[in-house]
């Protein structure tokens, strides 16, 4: 009997596999393949089969992206909201995962329906004068994710190490302090590159892993998947109309080939780095958060373009994404054939994108406390509005107690929707 982690595996893959060729890794012509990561999210319902003795539950691939690369910092004052700044597959299946509720937000008021296969308005925000996220996940709806590479960062350092002709680790840097105020908290680290000082464990490391890459301030995607198990999947855009209680994933899938049972306990689980949250303080938020550590699940599926997919392959510079409402194939963080500094490249799960579509259900569903949320001056402005003050605080405990050194990936904030059609 096929594993529930195999069949999370192959509804990714399907939904993969009916993208267009152009957003694929190739064959190239001295024989070369190309490789990627794929991640997914998918979510699981009661199945309608009332035939079936046992209860059963149907998978949705609903969003599916592949990617590896991100923006320099240096190029974030130029991308205006509409360059990706993290195109690595588990980022990017995440912003299409929040690009598709708001897509499925707007079907819903449109279709004057109380629920849909995945969202519902909530029942006790009717009348909408004065509630801030009109609309929730269902509550029968898990949420899944499958990823075919061991994230970077912490929950792959294991596997880095093993791969090395030697394993002994660099040198440890010295201490560096990246408060504001010198005096503040002088034993914490700054975030390290990712495949550097092996011998630092459980620390925030950053893209991209090369020390000879150009800089970038991206965390690691272990590192964000370690705070989505505390802010939910959901951006803070989104988490103006959606509520985030019930949007936290419930599994994360990876191959057996890259699964370290210590490194994944030590990155992600409630007796690892994160432990220092206790769970009276994760009881003490607001707005529906909480710790919620998702639970790993192995798959004996191997991914037909993952680097193990051939010797000495080559990384692939295309990316897609696709939920059952759009795809897009892109390079460099906006869409392909165009420029990266272009707003016409600007995808649909881009920072503008994204907003001006939260914007969009907000008002056709007559949300006034968020249409005024969303009406802000500029970026900065609406991220650090009183609206989003509980989301802030869960972050904030995060980065302090136990994602020490996390330093803001600042410089695309100053720009607005206004003037925009």
């Amino acid at each position: 009997m096929p594993k529930v982690s195999d069949d999370i595996a192959n509804c990714v893959f399907g939904a993969f596999n009916a993208l267009p060729g152009k957003c694929k890794p190739r064959k190239r012509d001295d024989g070369t393949r190309e490789w990627v990561p794929l991640s997914g999210i998918v979510l699981s319902t009661p199945s309608q089969n009332t035939k079936s003795e046992k209860p059963t539950r149907s998978l949705t691939c609903v969003a599916v992206a592949t990617g590896m690369k991100c923006l320099p910092h240096s190029k974030l004052p130029r991308a205006t909201g509409n360059v990706l700044h993290d195109w690595h597959a588990e980022i990017l299946a995440i912003r299409a995962f929040n690009r598709f509720l708001l897509d499925e937000c707007a079907a819903l008021v449109a279709s004057g329906l109380r629920s849909s296969a995945y969202v519902r308005w909530r029942e006790d925000a009717d009348g909408m004068n004065q509630a801030f996220q009109p609309f929730q996940i269902k509550e029968d709806v898990e949420i899944h994710m499958y990823c075919s590479e061991a994230p970077c960062g912490d929950a792959s350092m294991e596997l880095v190490m093993d791969s090395q002709n030697d394993a002994t680790p660099w040198a440890t840097p010295p201490l560096n302090n990246t408060s504001a105020d010198p005096s503040a908290n002088p034993d914490v680290r700054s975030a390290l590159r990712g495949r550097g000082y092996f011998s630092e464990l459980g620390v925030v490391r950053l893209k991209p892993s090369r020390s000879d890459s150009v800089p970038a301030l991206s965390k690691s995607c272990s590192d964000k998947l370690a705070l989505k198990q505390f802010t939910s999947l959901l951006s803070s855009t989104v988490s103006l109309l959606v509520l985030p209680s019930s949007a936290y994933l419930s599994t994360f899938t990876i191959p057996a080939s890259q699964h370290n049972a210590t490194a994944v306990t030590r990155c992600f689980g409630s007796k690892g780095r994160l432990s220092v949250i206790s769970p009276s303080h994760s009881e003490s938020w607001e707005g529906g958060y909480r710790f919620r550590p998702f639970l790993i699940r192995i798959t004996s599926r191997e991914f037909i373009h993952s680097r193990r997919s051939s010797p000495n392959p080559i990384p692939c510079n295309v990316t897609a994404v696709a939920t059952p409402h759009f795809s897009s194939t892109l390079i460099g963080g906006v869409l392909q054939g165009r420029k990266q500094l272009d707003p016409r490249g600007a995808t649909k799960v881009s920072r503008r994108s994204t907003w001006r579509a939260a914007l969009e259900v907000a008002v056709s569903a007559g949300v006034p406390l968020v249409i005024e949320a969303l009406k802000a001056e500029s970026f900065k402005d609406m991220k650090s509005g009183e609206s989003l003050n509980q989301r802030k605080e869960v972050k904030d405990d995060v980065r302090r107690l136990a994602l020490r050194g996390w330093e803001e990936n600042s410089g695309d904030e100053n720009w607005s929707l206004e003037g925009e059609n």
